[in-house]
C-alpha cells in the first residue's frame, strides 16, 4: 500500500511540475538580478480547496521545557547567513530549546526541487522553506503545506501592531490561492526599477520618463519621447534595456487592466486579448526602431549594455531593485539615477513585487509546528532584523515600521553619491515609496507556465513581421502552450 502511495503522489508532484514550474529568480544575495515575480497567475480555487488545504489550530501548548528541532531550507548566500544566526542566537534568548538546523539548497528552484523529491518520499522532516506561490500550490498538491489561519490567531500569534506593520501587498501574497487562507509569510522582497544614466540625462536635459505612450507633441516625461530623443542624439544606443520579458508583460496587463489569468473557471489564461495586443504592439514598433532590447534578445542581462563602455550600449535599464549594485560602472564613469518605473495610468499605478515568502510544513508532532511558526513570526516581525537583512542583501524589508528605524534611516539617505553600498540604499528606497503600487495575483499549479509563456510571447512578437496576423498567431501559441498538459 505504501509504495502505491508514493507512486501516485510522485506522480501528483510530477505531472504539476511538468505543468510549469519553470525558472525562478536567483537567490537572493547570490545573483545579480532577480527576474522572477511572485505574482505570475491566478489560482484554481477548487485545486486548492479539495485537495491542498492543511489547517492547523494549535490545541497544545508549547512545552518550553523539551528540546525541538527544526529543518529549514533557504538560499541565503555566506553573508545572509551571518545575519541571520547573529539572530537566531536572539531569538534563542527567549526560546533556548529551539534548535535551527538552516541548510542552503541553490536556488528558489532548488529548494522547491528538493522539496517536492523530499514530499514524494513520504519522509519529509523538513519544517520551514523559502517559497513562491507557484510552489507552495504544488506542495498543496500533497497536502503538505498548513495553513497558518489557526496560528496567526492563536496566543501564538501577531499582536495587533505586529499584523498592521507589514506591507500589504507583500502580506496578502500568502493568501493568494482563491480559497482565503493564508499559506506563507513574505520573508524579503524586491521589485523593479528604473535605472538610468543620469550624467547624460543631465548633460542632455532630458527628464525621466514617467508615463509610457506619449500625450502630445511636447511630452516630454514620456518614455515614447525619451527614447526617440536618446536615439536622436546617440544613434548607436539601444536607449532601453527591460531584463524580464514575463514581467514586462504582466506588469503591463496590470497597467493596462488587460486581464492575464484567473482565479476561478474553466479558463485560467486569459491573457488573449485586445487591451495586451494593443500595447504589445507599441512595445513592438519600439523595439523595430532599435529603441530597447531584451534579455533573452540581448543574450545576457541588460545591466551590462548599461554599464558598458562599448558603442553599443544603454541609457535606460529596467531591472530588479535587488541586482542594483550590478548597474554601477566599475570604474564610475557615470552616475546613475534611480526611479520608478513608467506608468500606463496614473490613477491605477501598478510595480510587479518578487522575493522569497516562507511556508511551514505540516507534521505529526504539533510542538515543531508550533516551533516553526515561533521561528517564522520572529524573523518576519523583527525591525532589527528585516532593517540589517534589507541592508546587506538589497532586498526590501517587509514591515512598514523599518523605515523609522534610526539605523536604516540614515543608511537609506545617505549623502555619498557612487558605491554599491549606496546604489542598493538609493534602489531600496525607491521601492519603499511605491509600496501603495505593488500588485499580487493569485498563484496555482500552472502559474508558472503561464509566466514563461508569455514571455516567450514577447520575444516571439518582437522577432515577427509587427502584423495582426503575426501578433495573433503568437498570442494563439502561447495561450495553446498554457493549456498542454
Amino acid at each position: 500500500m505504501r509504495n502505491k502511495t508514493l507512486k501516485g503522489l510522485t506522480l501528483i508532484l510530477s505531472t504539476a511540475m511538468l505543468m510549469g514550474m519553470a525558472s525562478c529568480s536567483p537567490a537572493a544575495g547570490t545573483s545579480n538580478n532577480n527576474s522572477s515575480s511572485s505574482t505570475a497567475g491566478g489560482a484554481s480555487s477548487s485545486e486548492v480547496k479539495q485537495e491542498g488545504v492543511v489547517d492547523f489550530v494549535p490545541t497544545v501548548d508549547f512545552d518550553t521545557t523539551k528540546d525541538v528541532n527544526i529543518t529549514f531550507y533557504h538560499t541565503m548566500g555566506k553573508a545572509l547567513q551571518e545575519v541571520f544566526d547573529a539572530y537566531l542566537e536572539k531569538f534563542n534568548e527567549e526560546y533556548p530549546n529551539i534548535h535551527v538546523d538552516h541548510q542552503v539548497i541553490g536556488t528558489y528552484d532548488d529548494v522547491r526541487d528538493q522539496m517536492t523529491t523530499t514530499i514524494s518520499s513520504g519522509e519529509n522532516d523538513v519544517n520551514l522553506a523559502y517559497c513562491y506561490p507557484d510552489h507552495v500550490a504544488l506542495y498543496n498538491k500533497a497536502k503538505s503545506v498548513i495553513s497558518l489561519d489557526g496560528l496567526i490567531t492563536s496566543k501564538y500569534g501577531f499582536s495587533k501592531t505586529q499584523d498592521r506593520d507589514f506591507i500589504s501587498a507583500y502580506y496578502e501574497e500568502g493568501r493568494s490561492f482563491g480559497d482565503g487562507k493564508m499559506y506563507s509569510l513574505p520573508f524579503s522582497k524586491s521589485s523593479e526599477v528604473l535605472y538610468y544614466n543620469k550624467t547624460f540625462f543631465d548633460e542632455h536635459n532630458l527628464e525621466v520618463p514617467t508615463h509610457w505612450e506619449s500625450t502630445g507633441e511636447n511630452d516630454t516625461t514620456s518614455m515614447d519621447y525619451v527614447l526617440r530623443e536618446i536615439k536622436r542624439i546617440d544613434a548607436n544606443s539601444v536607449p532601453l534595456g527591460y531584463d524580464s520579458e514575463s514581467n514586462l508583460f504582466i506588469t503591463m496587463c496590470e497597467q493596462y487592466g488587460a486581464d492575464y489569468t484567473a482565479a476561478t473557471g474553466t479558463s485560467h489564461y486569459l491573457f488573449n486579448n485586445d487591451k495586451a495586443k494593443g500595447f504589445m504592439k507599441t512595445f513592438k514598433t519600439w523595439y523595430d526602431n532599435g529603441y530597447l532590447t531584451t534579455k533573452t534578445l540581448y543574450g545576457g542581462y541588460t545591466s551590462t549594455l548599461f554599464t558598458t563602455n562599448d558603442p553599443q550600449h544603454c541609457l535606460m535599464c529596467i531591472g530588479s531593485s535587488a541586482g542594483a549594485s550590478y548597474q554601477l560602472p566599475t570604474n564610475g564613469e557615470f552616475e546613475v539615477g534611480i526611479a520608478p518605473i513608467p506608468q500606463a495610468n496614473e490613477e491605477h499605478k501598478a510595480v510587479i513585487q518578487q522575493g522569497p515568502n516562507i511556508c511551514i510544513f505540516k507534521n505529526s508532532d504539533p510542538q515543531k509546528v508550533i516551533a516553526s511558526w515561533l521561528v517564522a513570526k520572529y524573523f518576519t516581525t523583527s525591525v532589527p532584523f528585516q532593517g540589517q537583512f534589507s541592508m546587506v542583501s538589497g532586498y526590501t524589508p517587509v514591515l512598514k515600521s523599518v523605515a523609522e528605524d534610526p539605523t536604516y534611516k540614515n543608511w537609506l539617505n545617505r549623502e555619498v553619491s557612487q558605491g554599491k553600498s549606496n546604489i542598493q540604499a538609493k534602489s531600496t528606497k525607491v521601492c519603499m515609496e511605491q509600496v501603495d503600487n505593488y500588485f499580487t495575483s493569485p498563484a496555482f499549479v500552472g502559474s508558472s507556465k503561464a509566466r514563461t509563456k508569455v514571455g516567450d510571447l514577447v520575444v516571439s512578437i518582437f522577432k515577427g513581421d509587427g502584423t495582426d496576423s503575426s501578433i495573433n498567431a503568437s498570442f494563439d501559441k502561447a495561450i495553446q502552450e498554457c493549456n498542454q498538459n
